[in-house]
Formats: C-alpha cells, structure tokens, sequence
C-alpha cells in the first residue's frame, strides 16, 4: 500500500503529496526535484534517501534512468565537448546514456549507440560531431513526431539532450509537447549551438568562438598578401540571417569594411560604400593600399556582383589608375564551420551540457542552458543555474520566439548589433 505523506506551509501557497513516485501539484510548488527534496527536509525535519532523479512532468514525478544525446542541423565545433561532458556527467549519476546518430533521422531510423567513458574520452578535440547530423524535414508532421516518442520509448530513453541550432530547438520543444505527445512526451534539454551565434537569449552558442577566430586567422593571411600588392580583398563569411561572424571578425580583424545583413543596405548603397572605403584608404595613405572587406554571405548583393560593380565604379572615379586597383574575393565558405574547437567553446559545451544533464535529473524539462544572457530576463521566462553561475535555464518557447526576432531583426539585440557597427563604419576607414 501507498505510503502518503501531506504538508502545507501557511506562509507559501502551495501544497505538495509524495509517493512511492509521484508527487502531484497543487498550485506554484517548484518543479525542482532538487529543491523539492531541500524543501522536504526544511519542513519535516526529515531526508529523502536514495531517491531516483526524476523529471516532474504532467503532474508526476518521471524517473529518469536512462537519457538520449543527438546532435542536429548544422555541425559546430564544440558539439562534441558538450556530448562528451553530458555523458560524463550522467554516467556519473548512475543514468546510462545513448547516442542518436544523425539527428532525428537517425532516431527515427533508430541509430542508436552506447555512450561510455571510454568512447567520448578524447573526442572534446575534434571539431565537427562523432555522432553525425542531419536534417529531417519530415519531423515537422505530427505522425513522424509519434513515430519518435514510441521509439524513445522502446529503447526506455526518459530525456533527451538535443544539441543544435534554431530548428533543432524547435524540433526538440514539438517532440516534447505534453499536449501532442502526452505521458509518452519526453523530458527536454536544448543546448545552442550555432557558429552564427542566432540562437535568442544566450549570450554566446557553441561554436561561435572557434568560427571566429577561423575567420580572423584567415583574415591576418590574406592581409599579408594584399599589403604585399596593394589589393583590395573582399572576404565572404558565413551568415546567412544574421551577421555576427562578420561583425566580431571585422572588428577582430582590423577590417576596413563590415557587411552585414542586419543593417539593410540596398545594393547601391553597399557599392558605394565599399568605393567610399577603397578611395578614402588611397587619400589617407597617399596611394592606393591594401583595403580588407568583410561580407556575411546574407547581404543582399551577391560578392562577385559587388567586385563587379566596385570595380566599374573605382574606373569612374579614377580613370586609368582606377583600372591598374586590384580586387580579389575569397570565399570562405565551410571552412569557417571546421577546426578544432577552442579553449572557449571545448568549455562552453562542456558547462552548458553539465547544467542541461544536471537539470534534467532535477526535474526541468523544455528548457535550453544558456551561456550568460545578453538582455534581463523575467524570473518566469529565466533562472540562474545552481549548478554554474555563468549558466542559466531558459524557456524552449521563450527561445524560439526571441530567435526568430533576432532572425528577422526585429529583437534589440539584433538592433544595437546593427547601430554599433553603423557607429564604427567611419572608425574602420580611418
């Protein structure tokens, strides 16, 4: 027979009954099981031993003993820091951990893995991610969604650590629905990872730092060259909706122009810009000079159409000296998104998997673990980890509606990115 155990605090409004394993809400109980067991003890008098971490979903306290990791969308690097740590740190707890290769393709096809010390030991040095990525459109319809709870189910996974970008996010918040899935609706954690850094209300996402600092070495090389021939280099990024890689490297680099899509520019305006930067370079110098342009890839004039353009527009202005100006591209492309990952991002992905693991089993679910959030956040919306100071859990949805602002330009962040580059644009040309 049930054991049944009742208290109530007249100085809080909440009411909390435990069970064998479950315990049900009343009203504003914290959904902790941390601090629920923290709270037991304040009020009785009494531990709680040898409970099995849990996820308090639909009411009910839900055992979790064994948790999935998958990795989703684009690679970045530091995404195997971050499976590494996480299945570090559930091994640790006593909880098994699969990997699901591929994404969720690879978890509808059911691509499963045993995650063990001894095969994520090294792995925190490779960039790119050892359980593979894919993406699924197919994960937008309900039915491929069912389809992967009872797969969850199947292989006995209580909670998945999902690590990607915005459609992953999104993806990982549908497939945790209890209103779609119901009690067959798994526990989630999102980790952001990202080389754009486009993920809402995390400061930095996995990734970023390792493409930043790619760019700018490639960037130092190409300066040497283009000093040596006094060239102009117009140098393509990664960045598609957002231009933070471009923004951070220009600045980083010593760039004599940022393009970036946030700012809007129509293309006229981009070429002369890019003139006004190429010209004013010469005058300061005395002669024509090396010039450094750093393009994201989403601006809205393709690069070989502005190199065209640029160089029409210097023969204007310049007559025959304008023809002898120089102008090259380089197109970084996919190289940003390799490499060995930093310092920075080999620690970013391992404590924000730490928080996500450790929050789980704690109880939280269709959360993300974000690294230091760039704006105030309401205490329903956000909290502080208690696991890493730097850290914070933060609402899945609340996410994916401040990424999609970010995306569409329309968040303050995405704003002050745009006006503080604006800001500096005559700073460059110095």
């Amino acid at each position: 027979m049930a054991q049944e155990l009742r208290f109530e605090r007249s100085t809080a409004d909440f009411g909390l009954r435990l069970r064998e394993d479950q315990f049900d809400l009343w009203s504003d109980a914290p959904s902790n099981g941390r601090r629920f067991c923290g709270l037991w003890q304040a009020l009785s008098g009494q531990k709680l031993e040898g409970l099995t971490p849990g996820v308090l979903q639909y009411g009910r306290m839900r055992t979790v003993k064994t948790i999935g990791i998958l990795t989703s969308g684009g690679d970045a690097p530091g995404m195997n820091a971050a499976v590494r740590a996480a299945t570090m740190v559930a091994l640790s707890t006593g909880i098994r951990v699969l990997g699901i290769r591929r994404g969720y393709r690879g978890l509808l096809e059911e691509q499963f893995v045993e995650l063990t010390s001894r095969n994520v030991h090294t792995i925190f040095r490779d960039g790119g991610t050892m359980l593979h990525s894919t993406r699924c459109l197919e994960f937008h319809q309900v039915a491929v969604r069912d389809k992967a709870r009872d797969i969850l189910v199947k292989h006995g996974i209580d909670g998945l650590i999902v690590i990607g970008g915005n459609g992953s996010l999104a993806g990982a918040l549908a497939l945790s629905d209890p209103e779609e899935g119901g009690d067959l609706a798994p526990a989630v954690i999102g980790l952001p990872a990202s080389i754009d850094n486009d993920i809402g209300l995390t400061g930095m996402s996995i990734g970023v730092d390792t493409a930043v600092n790619t760019i700018v070495e490639a960037c130092d090389k190409i300066g040497d060259t283009a000093s040596a021939h006094d060239r102009t280099f117009i140098v393509e990024v990664m960045g598609r909706d957002c231009g933070y890689l471009a923004m951070t490297a220009g600045i980083a680099s010593g760039a004599d122009l940022v393009l970036f899509p946030e700012a809007g520019r129509p293309p006229a305006e981009i070429v002369e810009s890019a003139v006004k930067t190429v010209l004013g370079k010469r005058d300061s110098l005395g002669h024509v000079g090396s010039t450094l342009i750093i393009k994201a890839e989403g601006v809205e004039i393709p690069t070989e159409e502005l190199k065209a353009r640029l160089d029409e527009r210097l023969s204007e202005e310049l007559g025959a000296e304008g023809n002898s100006i120089e102008t090259r591209v380089t197109v970084l492309g996919h190289v940003v998104r390799g490499g060995r990952p930093s310092a920075f991002d080999r620690l970013l992905g391992a404590r924000l998997a730490n928080v996500a693991v450790r929050a789980m089993l704690a109880g939280s679910t269709r959360k993300m673990a974000a690294w230091m959030p760039p704006v105030e956040l309401p205490e329903e919306v956000a909290e502080r980890s208690d696991f890493d100071p730097y850290c914070w859990l933060v609402d899945l949805p609340a996410t994916l509606v401040e990424t999609e602002n970010l995306l569409r330009g329309d968040s303050p962040l995405a704003r002050w990115r745009a006006s503080a580059l604006d800001n500096l644009e005559d700073v460059f040309a110095i």
